[in-house]
């Protein structure tokens, strides 16, 4: 949990570096935008001064024009300024022009008061005698009038209007806005999965080390989980069978010890007859024929008794050693199918065992549908411990009122001498090949069909070995 803790820790940090580093190139390129104005301000006093050139090169012939820079020169800048589209450029938003002889003081202070919603640069703009060539050193870029050199007089200024940064801002506030929300939806998520999905399992940690110990006590907990509340229910319900299994288990020990007691008592009493016929025919007590043959006779049937109480003793360990119930319902023979298909073929696709299923009528049935499938985990388990994982056939047919489905499994059959216990408790062929394994799979197999009215057998083929359940329709 204190990872998961370090991890929210880190989304938190990863967000921080995030929205800094966007707010440090964001300024960056803002700085650098910034400086655009003055690349639009010198291409319109460029255009301007173009076509100044132009205009003066035209009245140079014309002796009618009035030398100097009065209204004539400020007329011909407005209307240049006209000329030029604003629409062209992006930050200057305007061009105003104030002639140097212009005395009105309203006219004056309104340009230089500028609008309030842009900013404003000031350039003066001078007239070269000789070239009649435009300046634009810049007034509010820290150039004097004064430094206009002899030859040069002024001729008016030029305010330019422009606006920026607005735009800059609006996207820098969109930036941080979309990664605060990333942030929040990606801790809204690790929130979720920690309080559904890590908080429930590191709960379930100590209650499977507790079953792993054998600690079968108390209670699970009931959750209403979407995603472990299925799994805590399974659990629940292992718990419990494990209980009841242990129980179980111990009270057949105790059992079982309680009958070799009775029975060690009861065969006491006749090896100790024995013992004592034994004794005096050693002895050579009994003297005549009649007697010999009465202690023989004693001797053989207590005999007699201590081998019934032997068989007594090997039947109660082989008898009951599983309780298996049998819970009748209803299913389809399509259910059986696909949880084969679903669970096994996977696993013959792993072990490169080819999985064949043949044909069939979907019938209902009248049976346990979870002990049916446990009489097909066992034949399947057994075909991958003994067959050589070749292939496995499931073929059905029926005969006799009865639903046959035979599996088959390629690799060595059982010897002949051995096929009669096949389905005895205890029982291991000669074919295992050192395999683990308690030999009570098939007997379990037979117990179930037998509770379910139904059969299992087993055949020996040439390649392999056969077993065929029988279900009655």
């Amino acid at each position: 949990m204190k990872n998961y803790n370090k991890l929210l820790f880190l989304s938190l940090v990863f967000y921080a570096v995030m929205a800094v580093s966007a707010a440090v190139v964001l300024k960056a390129q803002r700085d650098e935008k910034g400086k655009f104005y003055r690349v639009e301000i010198n291409r319109i006093l460029a255009e301007l001064e173009n076509s100044m050139d132009t205009a003066e090169n035209k009245m140079s012939g014309n002796a009618n024009i009035e030398e100097g820079f009065g209204d004539t020169k400020m007329t011909e800048v407005s209307e240049i300024l006209k000329v030029i589209n604003m629409r062209e450029y992006q930050e200057v938003r305007s061009v105003t022009y104030l002639s140097a002889q212009d005395t009105d003081k309203a006219a004056v202070t309104d340009f230089y008061s500028g609008t309030d919603d842009m900013q404003s640069i000031i350039y003066p703009l001078y007239q070269n005698n000789s070239s009649g060539i435009l300046s634009d050193a810049g007034f509010g870029e820290g150039t004097p009038l004064s430094s206009a050199s002899g030859g040069e007089q002024i001729m008016g200024y030029l305010r330019f209007d422009y606006q920026r940064a607005a735009p800059d801002r609006q996207y820098f506030i969109l930036i941080e806005g979309v990664l605060l929300l990333m942030e929040l939806f990606l801790l809204g998520v690790l929130i979720y999965l920690k309080h559904h999905l890590i908080q429930p399992f590191h709960r379930m940690q100590d209650m499977t080390y507790e079953l792993a110990k054998g600690n079968l006590q108390g209670d699970v907990k009931a959750d209403r989980n979407k995603y472990f509340g299925k799994f805590l229910w399974g659990l629940s319900e292992l718990k419990d069978a494990l209980r009841v299994s242990r129980k179980r288990e111990l009270e057949l020990q105790r059992e079982k010890k309680l009958l070799l007691l009775s029975l060690s008592h009861d065969i006491k009493t006749p090896l100790s007859m024995i013992k004592l016929y034994a004794k005096v025919l050693e002895d050579d007590i009994y003297q005549t024929v009649d007697e010999r043959r009465s202690a023989y006779r004693q001797i053989g049937e207590k005999a007699a008794q201590i081998e019934n109480f032997v068989g007594e003793i090997v039947r109660a360990s082989r008898e009951d050693i599983i309780q298996i119930e049998v819970v009748k319902g209803e299913f389809y023979l399509r259910e059986l199918v696909r949880w084969v298909e679903a669970v096994y073929g996977e696993k013959c696709a792993l072990r490169k065992c080819v999985l064949t299923v043949g044909t069939y009528q979907n019938r209902i049935f009248q049976g346990d549908l979870n002990r049916l499938m446990e009489v097909f985990e066992n034949l399947f388990e057994n075909a991958f411990k003994y067959g050589d994982c070749r292939e496995i056939q499931i073929s059905f047919y029926e005969e006799d009122y009865c639903q046959l489905i035979r599996v088959f499994n390629t690799g060595e059959p059982v010897a002949e001498k051995e096929f009669v216990h096949l389905f005895d408790s205890f029982f291991r062929g000669g074919n295992t090949r050192g395999q683990q394994g308690n030999g009570l799979g098939l007997y379990i197999c037979r117990e179930i069909m037998h509770k379910m009215d139904g059969e299992i057998f087993a055949t020996c083929e040439d390649d392999g070995m056969a077993f065929v359940v029988v279900l009655p329709l």
